[in-house]
């Protein structure tokens, strides 16, 4: 297993980091039950991931509650670097169960905490920005935690590249940590975090986390063959985003992979995990088999001159599909 460096703070994670959204959710779906997620947690240990990834919205709680009977049963809090985030909504009927307010993000560290049971947070995020609120409240709620010892580091997740530093230099202004990570959208099929955002998190020597390196499972070419049984866009696709071009492109990478004898998954992966600037990739797993592969392509070197091929496929910068849809303004709704 290869280790790096989390952003500038030193501390060392596993290269890939282990995703958590599934854990509870509807196993018939994409998700899997508390027993099948201690055991994707186990293997996910045994192959020597240290950093695991989830958030309070996945299941409203339940995630992460899994996640902390996992810590508890198997008693290795203190060997792991664990991420959780607070934004979404958590309640239907209350609208102060949300949103990146100092209220909610103090009301939602203490719940996360309880659920994790766990006195600390290694990494807390902000799932998603807000323009409504000014940043500089959410970040001196940060800070609070931070000196409350109740969070170690602060990140933040699908933000635009000029709310990250609007961020960074509101932090500096107030003579707070602010925000050391940056966890976006990034795959083939979506690689516009290369015109602006990557390259403020390389000079800045922010930690870039991707989520969704897979492109929703289509990077697997699990969707060249018609709908699956299973799988994120198995039984809905509101967004449309398996659709004749981005199968086209999908195609058209699993060919490449096969020219350099590597699976479309492993090219995939290995593409995300050896970018510049990028930390490790998020990656989920709903079996050990396919976590254990995973792992192996995230830790593969990609063969000499097929960078430049995939250029030609999907030019830097381009997209094919709107994963990249940050909060732009106060109406703009992001893509999640």
């Amino acid at each position: 297993m290869e280790y790096r460096n989390l952003g500038r703070t030193g501390v060392q994670v596993s290269n890939p980091c282990l995703g958590t959204m599934t854990f509870g959710w509807d196993p018939d779906d994409w998700g899997s039950t508390q027993e099948e997620s201690f055991a994707i947690a186990d293997a996910a240990v045994e192959l020597g991931i240290n950093f695991l990834d989830t958030a309070n919205v996945y299941g409203r709680g339940e995630s992460e509650r899994i996640l902390g009977e996992w810590m508890k049963d198997r008693n290795n809090r203190d060997s792991l670097v664990i991420a959780t985030k607070c934004h979404g909504k958590m309640d239907d009927n209350d609208p102060n169960m949300r949103g990146n307010t100092r209220r909610n993000i103090i009301a939602s560290c203490e719940a996360s905490l309880t659920r994790l049971q766990t006195d600390y947070i290694d990494l807390y995020q902000i799932h998603r920005p807000q323009p409504s609120v000014p940043i500089d409240e959410t970040i001196r709620a940060m800070e609070d935690l931070i000196r409350q010892g109740k969070i170690l580091y602060t990140g933040c997740s699908t933000y635009a590249a000029w709310q990250v530093t609007e961020a960074h230099y509101v932090a500096k202004m107030l003579g707070a940590r602010g925000f050391m990570s940056e966890q976006p959208p990034y795959n083939l099929l979506d690689r516009r975090i290369e015109c602006e955002l990557l390259p403020f998190c390389r000079t800045y020597d922010y930690a870039v986390i991707p989520w969704s390196p897979l492109a929703g499972g289509q990077l697997s070419g699990k969707y060249l063959q018609g709908t699956p049984d299973s799988g994120r866009y198995a039984k809905s696709d509101p967004m449309n985003r398996v659709n004749e071009e981005t199968t086209k492109v999908v195609k058209a990478l699993d060919k490449l992979a096969k020219k350099y004898g590597m699976s479309l998954t492993q090219l995939s992966l290995a593409w995300v995990a050896n970018q510049p600037g990028i930390t490790v990739p998020i990656i989920g797993a709903r079996s050990e088999e396919q976590l254990k592969w995973s792992v192996e392509a995230c830790n593969t070197a990609l063969p000499e001159g097929i960078t430049e091929e995939i250029d030609e496929i999907v030019p830097p910068a381009s997209h094919f599909l709107d994963y990249y849809k940050a909060d732009f303004g106060p109406n703009a709704r992001p893509n999640v």
